[in-house]
């Protein structure tokens, strides 16, 4: 059973109303103000509410804020029920990230952009953790996710059912927003150090890229990531 510690995914997980949280722990010794719309959040949903003593909570969760919930593991989405959740879908494809805090700050980015569900293969890639679920400041609870044992051949399949496949790869003359995103598609980010597999760039309809001007010459994935969700979302909502 996971653990959450910090206030603003907290309350954003007892607002997704997701039925995961099994209880909540709140320190007896004064907290944030914060702390208030936890109880309430708690209580109008009907959820186990204890008080507890500060060193309770933090062996439960070290760096806690005043409140922990105890979660039931994630259950994730099956395909065909995030593509019904929409006409024009845009999903997020991860190809094996592995680092919690990529992932996190990946899901936050997506869910704030609109995409309808996020894909993970089953292997090699970072789980919906405590540490993912507090960078995503809870958009975890709100995005759907799916789990795949083949992410290529997941591709293939959605791509017969009419999805695009744009993926992001340094190196390339066509820049981000060089697609018509207005499309049902699908963003194909590869892992921190590897970047795309080929089997997966191969199934890719486009390899887009960011130019770098600066002397650093790569950028972290989920920075990348958001450059790309919001010119979809920046597409989707111009005037027709």
């Amino acid at each position: 059973m996971d653990t959450v510690g910090r206030l603003n995914p907290i309350i954003e997980t007892l607002r997704s109303a997701s039925g995961r949280v099994q209880k909540v722990f709140i320190q007896e010794e004064r907290g944030p103000y914060k702390i208030a719309e936890v109880i309430r959040l708690a209580k109008e949903r009907g959820i186990p509410l204890l008080f507890a003593p500060k060193r309770k909570l933090d062996l439960m969760s070290p760096g806690h804020q005043g409140a922990v919930i105890l979660l039931a593991a994630k259950e994730f989405s099956p395909l065909d029920e995030i593509l019904a959740g929409s006409r024009n879908p845009f999903l997020v494809l991860l190809d094996e990230i592995e680092d919690p805090q990529n992932l996190g700050a990946i899901i936050r980015s997506a869910e704030c952009a609109g995409a309808d569900g996020i894909i993970l293969p089953e292997r090699r890639s970072a789980g919906v953790t405590e540490a993912v679920i507090e960078v995503s400041a809870g958009a975890a609870e709100h995005l759907k996710i799916a789990r795949v044992t083949n992410l290529a051949r997941t591709m293939e399949e959605l791509k017969a059912k009419g999805l695009w496949f744009v993926g992001a790869e340094g190196g390339q003359k066509a820049l981000w927003y060089d697609f018509d995103y207005t499309v049902p598609v699908g963003i194909v980010l590869g892992s921190e150090g590897r970047g795309l597999r080929r089997l997966v760039r191969e199934k890719c309809d486009q390899i887009l890229s960011i130019p770098l001007l600066g002397r650093v010459n790569s950028l972290n994935v989920a920075a990348a990531a958001a450059v790309f969700f919001f010119e979809v979302a920046r597409q989707r909502l111009r005037p027709a």
